[in-house]
């Protein structure tokens, strides 16, 4: 297969356009344009296509991953499963994970700390951290750790009724609500108990 012409990624930096003589497109980095010494009019056998496919793409997915890292935080699993959507191989996707792993940009322990300070802001009990930190992907393993740092139930149970019940002491029927609420939002029914109990000795010392 014959290499038409080579280009310069015109929106990448450091990307380099490969068009064959079919019409494929291969994007590859400068590296690898010195690696293979591709030039234009080149002729290249199978096995050297083949390889610079491969290696075509792994950099494609390496710099979809970069990408998506820069957007927003996400874990391994997650990325893994945004990779291959975008039709990247299996292999691929975790190659370019592994990467990231390793020059610091992918860290599991790292986003679950932020994923359970993010569940906690928004007022949100430990039930609710394990839900999301198991619904994307991370390692049991790293749970008990960015846990750790979570803020204590009790407070975040204290502001929830402080907040619900501003306008004055809750009647029997309010208080239940506020109990089914605090369970949906992650709470054990022993922690919304005893947050109940203390707010209503606070009602009865003022």
């Amino acid at each position: 297969m014959k290499i038409d012409h080579l280009e310069r990624s015109k929106h990448i930096n450091g990307r380099v356009l490969v068009f064959l003589e079919d019409g494929t497109l291969l994007k590859v980095t400068e590296q690898e344009l010195l690696d293979f010494g591709l030039r234009s009019g080149d002729e290249l056998d199978g096995e050297t296509l083949e390889r610079l496919k491969n290696a075509a793409g792994t950099s494609d997915t390496k710099a979809k991953a970069a990408a998506l890292i820069g957007r927003r935080a996400m874990s391994r699993r997650d990325l893994e499963k945004k990779l291959t959507e975008k039709g990247a191989s299996q292999a691929e996707a975790r190659y370019a994970a592994e990467w990231l792993e390793a020059i610091g940009a992918l860290d599991d322990g790292e986003y679950a700390a932020l994923l359970v300070r993010h569940c906690a802001q928004l007022g949100y009990g430990p039930g609710r951290y394990r839900s999301e930190l198991y619904k994307h992907g991370v390692n049991r393993e790293l749970w008990e750790d960015a846990m750790a740092a979570a803020p204590d139930p009790a407070e975040l149970i204290e502001q929830y009724l402080r907040d619900r019940f501003r306008k004055g002491p809750p009647d029997e029927r309010e208080r239940k609500r506020a109990a089914d609420a605090l369970a949906r939002r992650g709470f054990g029914w022993g922690d919304v108990k005893e947050g109940l109990a203390r707010w209503e000795a606070l009602g009865e010392e003022d």
